[in-house]
Formats: structure tokens, sequence, C-alpha cells
């Protein structure tokens, strides 16, 4: 049963895969059509004799067409809106990481990484370290930071008052000594 389960879920990602691709053809094949008259041709009317390695008739018959133009076009508009989508992504990673952990600074994050959309870069570098940072190992590692330097200081007044006190009785002991 579960070969058969296996089978079907890859029968149905490669499906799936056909299909987005089939959808993305259809889209460019439509803004091909739509762009071709904005694909007008100038050099039509080029004599090729003149260059020394020309690509064969078909191949020209196919650079010479609007529609080829059209869906170079409508190609380079899909690529340029997912790179502005990957960047997006990029931009936003700060944000889903703060999500993803479920963190109480996702508005702070947020907020920085507009900032550095907008204003500075190193605003959304610091939301990077906002959302990225453990806080709960920096809330530890600075809390036995403070408790080892209370403990610190408090060894060093008892160890200097103890050193004080030697000392004073050491003068009162050679102060006796003297008058006797």
């Amino acid at each position: 049963m579960n070969v058969l389960k296996s089978i079907f879920r890859v029968i149905f990602i490669i499906c799936k895969v056909l299909l987005k691709f089939m959808s993305f053809m259809a889209v460019m094949i439509a803004g091909a059509y739509l762009l071709a008259p904005m694909g007008t041709i100038n050099s039509k009317d080029i004599d090729l004799t003149q260059f020394s390695n020309t690509p064969n008739d078909a191949m020209m018959m196919i650079f010479n067409s609007e529609y080829f133009s059209g869906y170079l076009f409508s190609v380079t508009i899909a690529l340029a809106l997912f790179v502005a989508y990957l960047l997006w992504d990029l931009h936003e990673v700060a944000v889903h990481k703060a999500e993803e952990k479920k963190s109480s600074h996702i508005q702070l994050v947020f907020a920085l990484s507009l900032c550095g959309l907008f204003v500075h870069k190193a605003w959304w570098v610091l939301a990077i370290i906002i959302a990225f940072a453990n806080w709960e190992q920096l809330g530890k590692s600075l809390s036995n930071i403070i408790r080892n330097s209370r403990f610190e200081k408090e060894r060093q007044d008892v160890v200097g008052n103890a050193d004080n006190a030697a000392p004073a009785l050491n003068q009162s002991e050679t102060k006796v000594e003297v008058k006797s």
C-alpha cells in the first residue's frame, strides 16, 4: 500500500510540475501575442550576404518574427518580476525567521526591515541580527556575567576587609610592644 501511495505521490508531483510549466508557457505565448506589435523588426531588409557567420534561413525566419520578439519581451518581464520576488523574499528573511521562532520582536524586525528598504541598509542588518539572535542564551549569559561580577566584588570586599583588618592588628601589636 505504501509503495502504491508513493508512486501516486510522485505522479502527482510530476503532473503538478507539468501543469505549472504549461501554465507558464501559455502566459508567455499570450504575452508574445499581446506584445508582438511592440516588437517590430526594423532590420528585415538587410542583405545577409554581407556577414560571414549568419544563421540559416529557418533561424532568420524566427529571429525576424514579431511574435518571437514579443515572446522575448514577455520572458524578460517575467524574469524581472521573478528576480524582484526573490529580492523581496531575501529582504523579508528576518521577518520570516522572527515569525518562525515566535519571537516577541516581530514588529520591531518588520519596522527595521522597512527602514532598511527605504532609509538605509544598516537597519536591515540590525533586523537580521535581532531576528537570528538567540535571546534566551543571551539573557542567560548576561545574567551569569552580572552574577559572577557581583560574586567577585563580594569576594574582593571580604578579602579586602580581611587584609585591612590584619595590618591594623599588626600596628596595634607593634604599638603595644613599643610601649612596654
